[in-house]
Order: C-alpha cells, then structure tokens, then sequence
C-alpha cells in the first residue's frame, strides 16, 4: 500500500530575524545602521528541509510544537502559504526564535532563544506514530522533543534522517540523533577529524549513510562502500547567505535516495540544492524546484 507522505519532518520550525552586519565577527561598536534592514520571518532548520523537499514534488508533512504568539502565526502562514502539511502541537513557553548576524561573504551567526525549549517538551506518541505510519521516511530535528519521538519512529519502521548540524563529535546530546539516525548529516566546521567522527557514527548506531558537508570543499560521503568525496557545485547566480544551504543540501541529498538513486548522485543533487540555497538573501524563503534541479545536474 503506498503512503500518504513522502517524507514526515520533525521538529525545527520556528522563526529567525535576520541582521546583516558589516562583517563578522562583528566588533563592538555603541550602535551600528543595518542595511538593508532587519526582517523577521518565519524558517527554521525543519520549515526549510520541508520547503525544499515540498519544492522538489515529494509529499511532505511538517510536525512540530508551535506557540499560540505572533511567530506561531508566521509559522502557520510558512506552510500553509507553500501548501505544506502541517501540525502543530502547543508550545507553552512559545515559538521557538534566533537572531541571525549575517555578513557580507554570507557566512552566518546565529543567537537560539534557549528559553522556548524545556525538558517537559514532548511531541505526542501517538500523532508521531500515526504520521510516521503515513510516511515512507521522518527526518528528524535535533531539537529537545525529537529525541524523545526516534523510539516511536524505530517501532513503526520508518527510515530515520537527521542533520547533527556543527557538533564536535564528542557533545552527548546529539549521539540520540547520531546513533538512531540511517542517514546522517553533519558539517565538518566543528569537527577536529571528520572521517573519524564519521565511521564513529557508522560504528555506535544504525546509519547506513553519513554525510559529512564541507562548504566550498563540497561533502563527503560515508557507505559500507568506502569514502567518497563530492566536489561542490558553483552557483549559477552570485552567493548572498549560506543561510538554510545545509537544509536544501539534505532535502536534495533526501530527494535522491528516496528515488533509489546511488550515493554520489543523492550527494551531487544535494550540491546543486545547497548551491541555489547560496543565492537566496537570508530576509527570503526559496528552494530549488524538482525541473531545475535535474536539468542542472543533468548539465554537470
């Protein structure tokens, strides 16, 4: 019987203000004047790995704890704007929110509220359960109430993706993620030695695929097959904001595999995603469309 989704995400909705900055690590000055301006929108890690997959025609359903607050609302209107699924389960203490410092090359700061997550945070067994049953694949946040929801993913039988984002191979929160994930991602930024902290993972836990992203020097690809690297792909317009790029990278990574197609390829699809994530200003919210994707890969 087929499913009803292609794909359930899990957690990281929430919303960002962006502040472009001269440059950064921004010096200390009384007061600075931002142009072109500060704009709070809605996206976060788990909106933009829905957008992207959304983008490229995979059926996708967005679970996550949202605040009855004016960035619940831009949330709301995030997906239903885009036409993506989406449900909500109350936040007491609101919408999670960051402050994101942008600087002219378009690397990124980015300031997490720690205060709208708690301990007591939970996702419902039993809505997860029911969307993952719907699903052919959860990717999962590695925000505080997903951890507790991978129990309930690994007893349906869903596949299970998650993006450790910038660990540092040793903090235990993320071994959760690490350990229960079959395909995982994770930037080399933090990282003393990626291929160890790569096999580390394949060692401990259940992954079938880790994939380390690595910037401008494109990803590296971890199977039962060996170390493979995948070179990164030039943008076809001007780099703005790498804002959301590792997002786009895994929905497109995602888009591929789920397609049946080999490691490499799922890693050169990711790369073109990331690529035109590049080109979009932080203050917007685009992905990469399902025709574009393959014609420029097909051009490669």
């Amino acid at each position: 019987m087929s499913s009803e989704y292609d794909v359930l995400v899990l957690g990281g909705a929430g919303v960002d203000t962006i502040v472009y900055v001269p440059e950064l690590p921004l010096p200390f000055a009384d007061s600075y004047m931002i142009r072109p301006g500060i704009e709070t929108r809605a996206g976060q890690t788990g909106d933009f790995v829905a957008l992207g997959l959304s983008a490229l025609g995979l059926r996708t359903h967005h679970l996550d704890m949202i605040g009855d607050d004016s960035a619940g609302d831009l949330v709301r209107a995030f997906h239903r704007e885009r036409n993506i699924a989406f449900t909500e389960v109350p936040l007491p203490s609101g919408t999670k929110r960051a402050v994101n410092l942008v600087g002219l090359d378009g690397r990124r700061l980015s300031l997490y509220d720690a205060t709208r997550s708690h301990e007591s945070d939970r996702l419902p067994s039993a809505t997860v359960r029911a969307l993952a049953a719907a699903s052919r694949h959860a990717h999962v946040s590695i925000t505080h109430p997903c951890a507790h929801a991978l129990s309930d993913l690994h007893e349906v039988g869903v596949t299970v993706s998650t993006d450790l984002h910038d660990w540092d191979g040793e903090d235990p929160y993320h071994e959760p993620f690490a350990y229960g994930a079959d395909i995982v991602f994770v930037s080399t930024t933090a990282l003393a030695d990626p291929e160890r902290a790569m096999r580390q993972i394949m060692k401990h836990g259940r992954a079938a695929a880790v994939v380390a992203t690595a910037g401008a020097e494109g990803s590296y690809l971890l199977t039962d097959g060996g170390l493979v690297h995948v070179p990164a792909v030039p943008p076809h317009k001007p780099v703005v904001d790498s804002n959301g790029a590792g997002d786009a990278f895994a929905a497109g990574f995602l888009f591929g595999w789920l397609a049946g197609e080999p490691v490499e390829r799922c890693g050169l699809y990711g790369a073109v995603a990331g690529a035109y994530a590049c080109t979009v200003p932080a203050t917007e919210s685009d992905a990469i469309g399902h025709a574009a994707l393959l014609e420029q890969v097909s051009a490669l």
